[in-house]
């Protein structure tokens, strides 16, 4: 009678074990979860101020080389596409995309002395560099977010409580020919 006592009790505490087991789990798969979205949302932020610069520092530029109209369209139809983007795989491509358009209009900026010159655009590209370095930082505090959350879910016993809760991979905030986190060499033709 004492042996089917003992019984009882430790399959109750295996069970709450378990219980506690997989609760902790979730909890952990969700804290996760958060730190990537909380870490998207910082990439986010930066990448909107740098869309608030780009008509401004196009317009200062157009008013000293208003014939460079190709570089100034392709400024602004790029930051139309990363504006649209759904996915952050499109995102990755279009903002990539938008940060060849402006080292393409800087290159443009520098054969003109005047515009060099300009306060405005200096205080423009000033803020365009400190905001591409907030971005690369909140990108890469996002794609470490990520590599811990996708490793998790892959992880027993957490692989199983994500299989059953829903938890699935997120996406890392890199264009399709970036590997490893570097921009792999095109080549020229």
């Amino acid at each position: 009678m004492v042996t089917q006592a003992v019984l009882v009790f430790l399959a109750l505490v295996l069970v709450l074990l378990l219980v506690l087991l997989l609760v902790s789990t979730y909890n952990g798969l969700v804290r996760k979860r958060g730190a990537v979205d909380s870490a998207w949302a910082q990439v986010d932020v930066q990448l909107k101020h740098r869309h608030e610069l780009v008509p401004d520092l196009v317009e200062t530029v157009r008013g000293y080389a208003a014939h460079e109209w190709q570089a100034l369209e392709a400024v602004l139809a790029t930051r139309s596409r990363a504006a649209g983007a759904q996915s952050r795989a499109e995102r990755a491509v279009a903002e990539t995309t938008l940060s060849g358009a402006l080292r393409n209009l800087f290159e443009v900026a520098e054969s003109h002395p005047g515009l060099k010159a300009d306060q405005n655009f200096a205080e423009l590209r000033e803020e365009l560099a400190t905001t591409e370095n907030r971005i690369a930082s909140s990108r890469q505090h996002h794609d470490d977010a990520v590599l811990i959350y996708n490793n998790v879910i892959q992880m027993v016993p957490a692989n199983i409580v994500a299989g059953v809760t829903g938890f699935a991979r997120r996406e890392y905030f890199r264009a399709p020919d970036e590997e490893g986190g570097r921009v792999r060499a095109r080549s020229r033709q």
